[in-house]
């Protein structure tokens, strides 16, 4: 995987991450079931850390 796919796979997962945060702000709203969005997004954190960890080695 070079640089720009990381950069790329980077931020398709902040924008399906802030996606996921407004429709859990609208499951909220309506007393919904949050547990699958709060699983996903924990994913996406987790995903997002090996990535920009990932990048960080690729600028040195």
């Amino acid at each position: 995987m070079d640089k720009k796919e990381l950069e790329y796979q980077i931020l398709e997962l902040k924008d399906e991450y802030l996606q996921l945060q407004h429709n859990l702000e609208k499951m909220e709203l309506v007393k919904g079931n949050l547990a699958p969005l709060e699983k996903r997004l924990a994913e996406i954190e987790e995903e997002l850390s090996v990535l920009n960890q990932k990048l960080r080695e690729w600028q040195r």
